[in-house]
């Protein structure tokens, strides 16, 4: 039969007991300290005393010795006869040493001596679930995201955490890696957005006292935000998908993505448009940018329609009606992809890449920076800047296409 040898003073103590089915359950017993309390007379009322040594006329006391079981769901055969029996017993065994050296690493750290913290046993990556779970705001996709890409790092990089780390065990090293896997992995404002994501995650457990001190503060994700980095659609390029039409397709997916193309707006913002935004009789669209709604000036955004842009619209129906009957992000995503295909057009282009091809086009076609800026919902002039650049990229692109100049 397995047994087991503790060392006195080890708190707590890797027990046994046998159960039923002859298995020997695995369990940690904590020693917590005692109390003492006098023992009374029930005759008297008054304490007794003790009649006769040294200890004659004091108060006779029980003492209690405070003890705590957690049982580890680890369980040893009691009498192995194989070689695989032999050799589960003693992984077994050495996973619950190893448990029982980190509890008592634990007890020593907690200051009252008397209890054991339950945020010690909280899984991060079941707290980062939860958190999805209960999430409904529209950057669920990106907090999703986030949340793969870091089970992904921790696959890669810290292999023993993949399926359970502890809060505690999130540190500044740690967090500075995942930066640095992000970056490798996505690019720009991907990688950013990401850790932007995840940092709030983060923020929401330290708030909540499931950790104690914020391993993120400090720690930057570094993106150019003065560079494009997505593809964008040219004029021409816009017009050869328009001219592209095929069997199959959603009309409705085509008529907003083309809007989008011509107003810059985000997919968050043209999925929930509805004929209360728009005011014909002065030819204008209002909408609050769901991104920015609630902490930003300029979260209102105001749209000059003209005809083709009123003609996409359509006729008014009920105020509450949206004007795009949309499905989710991702078919959108995907009946994209298959119509650029479709047009001919050997580019990346997501539903966001109609903001950015808007912004460049519109700058080429001679608009200022602050018209495009205001159009865009942008609170300054910083995130605006980066079509400037493109558009002068696209500049000296076309000059260098020129065949060489020979004086």
């Amino acid at each position: 039969m397995a047994k087991l040898e503790a060392k006195t003073k080890e708190n707590p103590k890797l027990q046994q007991e046998t159960l039923t089915d002859n298995r020997l359950s695995l369990y940690l017993e904590y020693y917590l300290g005692r109390t003492q309390k006098p023992i009374i007379d029930e005759q008297t009322g008054e304490p007794e005393l003790y009649t006769t040594g040294e200890m004659k006329g004091k108060p006779k006391y029980k003492i209690t010795h405070i003890r705590k079981k957690e049982y580890l769901n680890l369980y040893l055969i009691a009498s192995p006869r194989t070689p695989i029996e032999r050799d589960t017993n003693k992984k077994t065994l050495e996973l619950a040493i190893e448990i029982r050296a980190e509890r008592e690493q634990e007890l020593k750290a907690d200051l009252t001596g008397k209890r054991i913290s339950s945020t010690k046993k909280i899984n991060f990556l079941d707290v980062f679930q939860a958190y999805i779970d209960n999430y409904n705001k529209k950057d669920i996709r990106m907090i999703t995201g986030a949340f793969q890409r870091f089970k992904d790092f921790l696959k890669i990089e810290y292999p023993m955490y993949q399926n359970n780390i502890k809060p505690q065990q999130l540190n500044k090293d740690m967090i500075v890696s995942f930066v640095e896997y992000l970056e490798s992995k996505s690019i720009g404002e991907g990688a950013h957005g990401y850790f932007q994501r995840f940092k709030k995650v983060v923020s929401y457990a330290v708030e909540k006292n499931i950790i104690q001190k914020n391993p993120c503060t400090k720690i930057v994700c570094k993106v150019d935000e003065g560079q494009l980095r997505k593809d964008v659609l040219s004029m021409d390029e816009v017009t050869k998908l328009i001219q592209t039409t095929y069997t199959g397709q959603n009309p409705e997916t085509r008529r907003a993505f083309i809007f989008c193309l011509h107003t810059g707006i985000r997919f968050c913002d043209v999925i929930d448009l509805k004929y209360s935004n728009v005011d014909y009789s002065n030819r204008l669209l209002t909408f609050e940018q769901a991104k920015t709604k609630g902490h930003s000036a300029n979260s209102w955004v105001n749209i000059p329609l003209n005809d083709g842009l009123l003609s996409l619209i359509g006729e008014k129906t009920d105020n509450k009606d949206f004007i795009f009957h949309l499905p989710s992000q991702t078919m959108c995503s995907k009946a994209l992809k298959h119509w650029t295909g479709k047009a001919g057009i050997d580019k990346h282009i997501t539903w966001h890449c109609a903001r950015h091809s808007f912004a460049v086009n519109i700058l080429n076609n001679g608009a200022n920076i602050k018209t495009v800026a205001s159009l865009l919902g942008h609170s300054g002039l910083k995130h605006t800047e980066k079509y400037t650049r493109a558009v002068d990229s696209l500049k000296e692109k076309a000059i260098n296409s020129l065949p060489e100049l020979i004086l």
